[in-house]
Parts: C-alpha cells; structure tokens; sequence
C-alpha cells in the first residue's frame, strides 16, 4: 500500500538537495543515519524519509551478500517496483539501480545528480558523489523515480 504523504509532488531539486545534504555521512551496512552512516539502501531510505515521513515498510536485518541468497528473486528490486515509480529515461532525481556484476543480482543503488553524476553510499567509505562513468553506465539494470517527481 502506498504511503498517502506520497501523493504529494515533489521537485527533482528538493531530490537532488536532499540527496546533497546525505555527502559525507559514513557508510555503515545497515544503517539509514544521515551524518552517522549508511549505506546505499539507507540512503535511498533516508531520502524517502526526508520527502514524506515515515517509511512504508522498515527491511528485515541484512547480510552484505543477501540479495546472492535470493536466486532469481531480486529483493532490491522487488522493493524498489513496490515503493518507487519505474521510469523509461533516468533524469536527475531518478533512483538508479546497478548490477555491479553482470550476471549477479542487482545489489547497489544511487540517486542521479546530473546528466552524469550520480550520489551514493560507496561500501566502505562514505556517501559521495561519483562521475557516471561508462562502467557505472553499463551496470544499471532499472531507473525508478520517487513518487510525485516533477
């Protein structure tokens, strides 16, 4: 069910700010705390909060490798159809989900700045934001936007 407050439009600019005031936050797996740590799904979570509220749904515990147990089941991208609106063409506020090996699940995800720079929750350092380089280009597998992006 989808969370009434996202009904509201919301301005790929307010995305994108958002998005900027999450740089510099540590990653940290598991966690969605912004200046304290994330992690790129915690990201994504954390920005859901920071445009509506509460979250629709809060996910179980996690393992690094958890979406290589699912099989042909994508969690991150079940998730992302559930919550997000798939778009066709990615525009700066659209939600990218990478396959960062290519015949692997879909594990990683960031949120498009630019025509070709996107911010995420890179393992083991901190939330920056990257260039979209023809190697990130190559491992994106869906682009979702944030319900209401104008």
């Amino acid at each position: 069910m989808k969370n009434p407050s996202t009904s509201r439009t919301i301005s790929r600019d307010e995305i994108i700010a958002a998005a900027h005031d999450w740089l510099k936050t540590p990653y940290l797996h598991q966690s969605s705390v912004k200046g304290q740590g994330t992690d790129c799904l915690g990201l994504i979570r954390g920005l859901w909060r920071d445009i509506y509220g509460e979250e629709p749904v809060t996910p179980p515990p996690y393992t690094p490798d958890w979406n290589e147990r699912h099989g042909a089941h994508e969690p991150l991208l079940s998730a992302a159809r559930q919550h997000l609106v798939p778009c066709a063409q990615a525009q700066p506020g659209s939600v990218l989900i990478f396959r960062v090996v290519k015949d692997g699940p879909a594990k990683h995800c960031g949120v498009l700045v630019s025509a070709d720079k996107f911010i995420h929750a890179y393992a083991g350092r901190e939330v920056m934001e990257s260039w979209l380089s023809r190697w990130w280009r190559a491992r994106i597998v869906s682009t979702f936007d944030f319900p209401g992006a104008e």
